[in-house]
């Protein structure tokens, strides 16, 4: 008897495991089956798209100038590599845009960071900068690259200084409202066991804001490329921005285009990297519903 039910439960566990393995590959198959129809469903999209954009101009030299056409933008794009652009080789254009942008965006970010968490930890100097944080926000930061530019001239700094702008705010306000936003017990909790403020700072403030700092970068990126193009658009010798600018002065839409296409290119790329970069530094978070990754 004994025998038979060692033996009964040794099949039933060979059968469960055998089930949940079995379930398991569908769940996996079910996931690459959509995941492939969504990426049909892409392509289908950016097809239509370009297909009605392509029969629309149809042709016409003056719906082109005005609104160029993607096989114009395809051509623009392999002129600009193989035989490079007014402003000289098209890999130096995008290597001075995304160096005003990546160092910005450094210096942007880890100013936000640092303010943030400085006065959503201080009252006191909350209190002190809120009305001037205020109004600076409130600003239309975009201008002032035309005062970076007065000051700075048409080099990188006037760009680098645009871009710190725009980056700083959107961490900032994450990073602010990310400490206010922690759980008052644990604080509590971490001050009785004897912690500095410091410690508390660093091993509970930090950890439980950090999920709302990381997901600020997403957008400050953006933000960075926006400074970047928009600095060299207002005055620059070179750039991607100064590359647009003079397609624009020429009507040549397919160059306004064609640069567009690049920059998109960069910030899916970013957009990838941050990604890759939040999932690393966020694997202690439990896993999140179902949704699209916007």
């Amino acid at each position: 008897m004994t025998a038979t039910a060692t033996t009964t439960r040794g099949l039933n566990r060979t059968g469960e495991k055998t089930a949940a393995s079995t379930n398991q590959q569908a769940y996996r198959a079910s996931v690459r089956k959509r995941r492939q129809l969504v990426r049909a469903a892409q392509i289908t999209v950016l097809v239509v798209l370009l297909g009605t954009w392509q029969l629309y101009v149809g042709g016409d030299s003056r719906k082109a100038i005005l609104f160029g056409e993607p096989s114009g933008i395809v051509a623009q794009l392999q002129t600009w590599i193989t035989q490079g652009t007014s402003l000289g080789s098209l890999g130096d254009q995008i290597k001075i845009t995304l160096e005003e942008a990546f160092i910005g965006f450094l210096i942007g970010t880890t100013l936000g960071i640092v303010c943030g968490i400085a006065l959503g930890r201080i009252r006191f100097l909350a209190e002190v900068f809120s009305p001037y944080i205020k109004v600076l926000n409130s600003i239309p930061r975009i201008v002032l690259g035309s005062v970076f530019i007065l000051a700075f001239g048409l080099g990188m700094e006037s760009k680098i200084l645009l871009v710190i702008v725009l980056v700083f705010f959107g961490v900032f306000f994450n990073a602010f409202q990310g400490v206010r936003e922690v759980d008052r017990n644990l604080i509590a909790n971490a001050t009785i066991l004897g912690g500095s403020r410091w410690q508390v700072t660093w091993h509970v403030v930090l950890p439980s804001a950090f999920t709302w700092i990381v997901a600020s970068l997403h957008v400050s990126f953006g933000f960075a490329l926006i400074g970047a193009i928009v600095g060299e658009f207002l005055g620059a010798s070179q750039g991607l921005g100064q590359l647009i600018k003079e397609s624009q002065g020429t009507f040549n839409a397919n160059g306004v285009w064609a640069a567009m296409v690049i920059m998109g290119i960069v910030a899916l790329a970013a957009e990838w990297l941050l990604t890759r970069l939040e999932n690393r530094l966020l694997r202690w978070r439990p896993p999140q519903l179902s949704g699209p990754d916007l």
